[in-house]
């Protein structure tokens, strides 16, 4: 993800072991290379322009378009957007961080976008980042997370809820390994322009709470069988 959302930052907070999942098939329409931040004009997206894209193209081959002013852009938003945030400033210097990173693939700036904010709120020292195609997994679909897992020696794999849709649960419980759901918490804190809402880039918490912002992210957990029967 490009500067993820809290709920993602819950996500790792609760890992020991966190998996950039980095050589699959990249999904265009996904928070891969955009997020939304408040405006006082409403949600507007923060993006990161792509060239080239083809179907079917992993993730660590989708090229950035440097063509156009991305940074610059995404650097005006969000000082119009903070203007008046009392941690405006740091949330900058953090952008600032990501925007310099060179080269022109998306991964390297969407992984570094996630990992300054788990540094920014103490969560890189607890968790161990690695990249899926550092590992030597194959496979596909259930089967690869699984060996992903397993190869980590992974007892429990955290999961976002999406993988509701595809995941084998019988075959991880069949190797030991339990599964559970991200519980999101969505816990409100002060925002600018209008009511709270939980589904904007975590730039949004540095920018109004700063570092105190770490005390919003607290994850929990549901195990898969209550998470799938209840939301049947």
């Amino acid at each position: 993800m490009y500067f993820p959302w809290v709920g993602f930052l819950e996500q790792m907070q609760l890992a020991d072991v966190f998996v950039h999942y980095d050589d699959v098939q990249f999904s265009k329409g996904s928070f891969g290379n955009r997020v939304q931040v408040k405006t006082a004009k409403g949600p507007a997206w923060l993006t990161i322009p792509l060239r080239d894209l083809r179907l079917g193209q992993r993730i660590d081959d989708t090229i950035i378009d440097d063509r156009r002013d991305w940074r610059g852009q995404n650097r005006d938003l969000l000082r119009q957007a903070y203007f008046k945030a009392p941690f405006r400033d740091e949330m900058l210097s953090m952008a600032d961080k990501v925007f310099a990173v060179k080269g022109n693939r998306l991964i390297d700036f969407s992984r570094a976008s996630m990992l300054v904010l788990a540094d920014y709120f103490g969560l890189s020292g607890q968790c161990e980042f690695v990249e899926s195609s550092s590992l030597g997994a194959a496979g596909s679909s259930s089967q690869r997370v699984h060996d992903i897992v397993h190869c980590l020696n992974g007892k429990t794999y955290v999961t976002g809820h999406g993988a509701k849709n595809y995941l084998d649960h019988d075959l991880f419980e069949r190797s030991g390994i339990d599964i559970a759901y991200m519980n999101y918490l969505r816990t409100p804190y002060p925002q600018l322009h209008g009511p709270f809402t939980p589904y904007v880039s975590a730039l949004d918490l540095v920018a109004n709470c700063g570092r105190e912002g770490r005390q919003v992210i607290q994850g929990s957990t549901v195990h898969w069988r209550e998470f799938i029967h209840g939301s049947d």
